[in-house]
């Protein structure tokens, strides 16, 4: 490939970074409690408003089609100096607020998240085309582990201040915008399959990603538990500097070791996938992003009547219908209301939900969990779930896409198995063990990044990369939905009553302890997760025909050369 993609890719590692300003909430709400007399109940609330502002990025789903990469960065920015702005205000008590005005103030600076991802990742899947499980994986972990970047510069050169922290996030997430937004940018794809310096540059950038992650959860339980001092929390941050601007080894490398290109022909299919066809007001007009050439990247010259009987083979399963010539198929870039309308949209929407739903009640009640159960430090926790998501999602992509280009394996059954794991960690949560804290919060990271990891290219696979942006942000309305119906409902009241419970006198407790505090939030979100791995069999058992069709020839194709326009 060349340079362009890899330094975009390198500079949406920081904007990725950056836009995890969601994942740290428990690092300041224990400050926003005390300062302003919140009980857990409003507390909770404010974490559904969190998760509100995260992930419903309808609006730059639609206007990533719309608007170049940087414009969107650039509004991510100024939500994130708004919203975090405010709250940093209403925390050091220089102004006083109302709290539906700091519910707001809230959900706009975390918005800030879906704007700045939203950018980043549409923009690398059309860069990589090729290698969306990878791509998406990586993308998505990128932000995991800004969970651990956060806490570790919370940790060391912030002094545990939350107010600081507060500050960072409305001063920092624009200033890393504004740097790094000319370079993430649609640029020619990389359409090289069978390039092995691709490959390479990818299992490097994985490493170092991984890498990094340990270094973090190293660095951040040293800080913990050690009393550091300040040189040596300079040299620790660093270090992290270091390995976040890793990435850029690749172009960098590229440049001082420039590959000749192998084909001509390969230098002019490139042409036809011009930044042009990427962006703008002509994007209705343009060809797929995948359509028209899929015989070429495929270097092979299936004919139409091979591929009628795999269509054929799919109907008879249910998968596809082709009785609506004029309706996109399976693979085909499909607008947004055209997608609504198939029951697999549907499908993959119910089993994400079951799994992210469910697990980000958890990560919103992390710190009051660990509490409940005795833990003496919840910083440790927040950033062992950082760490674990971020593996998850690094392994959620790369396993799936080995498997789908090897065995052709629909990627949902990583959904499936992780949910299945779901289900036991859960009923160990619900124990209340302090022994079983630490181990529960591993598997539930890592099972919750896969269910990210393995949602985005599915998506993009089943309905293509045209509307993608708005598809995916649909898609994360799990989030707030799942943090709405499952901790603002119901942890949040039953802590609440349990609280009273242990504190009769008080007219409103707000700390419990003991396992019974979350058990049965536990108990319910085991049930949900069963019948997400039921509905995910129904899932799997109809797209296996497509999936069977995209990787036949062991790497993504479309069912048939063809304008859909």
């Amino acid at each position: 490939g060349s340079r362009p993609p890899w330094v975009g890719l390198a500079a949406a590692v920081w904007v990725q970074v950056a836009a995890g300003s969601a994942y740290v909430f428990p690092l300041y709400s224990h400050a926003i409690k005390e300062a302003l007399g919140y009980n857990q109940k409003a507390l909770t609330m404010l974490g559904v408003a969190n998760d509100v502002g995260e992930n419903v990025g309808l609006v730059p789903g639609v206007l990533a089609n719309r608007l170049p990469p940087w414009l969107i960065l650039l509004i991510g920015s100024a939500c994130a100096l708004l919203g975090f702005g405010t709250l940093w205000l209403a925390v050091t008590k220089t102004l006083v607020m109302p709290y539906w005005v700091l519910c707001i103030a809230l959900c706009i600076g975390t918005n800030s998240s879906a704007w700045l991802g939203t950018a980043a990742l549409v923009t690398n899947m059309r860069n990589f085309p090729l290698s969306r499980g990878t791509v998406a994986g990586l993308i998505k972990g990128y932000v995991a582990v800004s969970a651990a970047v956060y806490t570790e510069t919370f940790n060391g050169m912030l002094q545990n201040s939350p107010t600081n922290l507060l500050l960072l996030l409305a001063l920092g997430i624009p200033t890393a915008c504004v740097l790094v937004m000319y370079f993430v940018r649609p640029c020619t794809p990389s359409l090289d399959e069978d390039n092995a310096a691709e490959h390479s540059h990818f299992m490097f950038t994985q490493i170092s990603s991984v890498v990094l992650g340990v270094y973090l959860m190293v660095a951040t339980i040293l800080g913990d538990t050690l009393k550091l001092s300040d040189a040596i929390t300079y040299l620790l941050f660093g270090i992290m500097i270091l390995l976040l601007l890793s990435p850029l080894a690749i172009p960098i490398k590229m440049t001082i070791y420039p590959n000749k290109p192998k084909r001509e022909k390969t230098s002019t299919l490139a042409l036809s996938y011009s930044t042009d066809s990427l962006s703008g007001p002509d994007q209705e007009n343009s060809e797929p992003l995948l359509g028209g050439t899929s015989t070429f990247v495929t270097g092979a010259n299936d004919s139409d009547e091979a591929t009628d009987v795999d269509l054929l083979l799919a109907e008879g399963e249910g998968a596809v219908n082709l009785k609506k010539k004029r309706g996109p198929r399976r693979g085909d870039d499909f607008t947004f209301r055209e997608a609504l309308v198939k029951a697999d949209f549907w499908l993959l929407f119910i089993v994400y939900f079951c799994g992210v739903g469910t697990g980000v009640t958890v990560l919103n009640n992390l710190a009051q969990v660990g509490m409940a159960v005795g833990a003496d430090d919840t910083t440790i926790l927040l950033c062992l779930f950082g760490f674990c998501n971020f593996v998850g999602r690094i392994l959620g992509g790369s396993v799936s896409e080995y498997f789908v280009r090897s065995r052709m394996l629909p990627r949902p059954f990583w959904m499936m198995c992780t949910q299945i794991i779901m289900v036991i960690t859960f009923l160990l949560f619900a124990t209340g063990l302090h022994s079983l804290i630490y181990v529960s919060t591993t598997f539930l990271g890592i099972c919750y990044g896969v269910q990210f990891a393995v949602m985005i290219p599915t998506v993009s696979e089943l309905f293509g990369l045209k509307d993608f942006g708005l598809m995916y942000n649909f898609m994360l309305l799990v989030n707030p939905l799942g943090a709405f119906f499952f901790s603002a409902l119901l942890a949040g009241y039953i802590y609440d009553k349990e609280a009273a419970k242990q504190q009769p006198g008080v007219l409103e407790p707000s700390t419990c302890l003991g396992p019974d505090c979350f058990r049965l939030t536990f108990y319910v979100c085991a049930i949900v997760c069963c019948c997400g791995t039921l509905v995910s069999v129904v899932f799997i058992a109809r797209i296996k025909p497509v999936y069977q069709m995209l990787y036949a020839s062991g790497s993504f194709r479309h069912p048939r050369s063809q304008q859909l326009h």
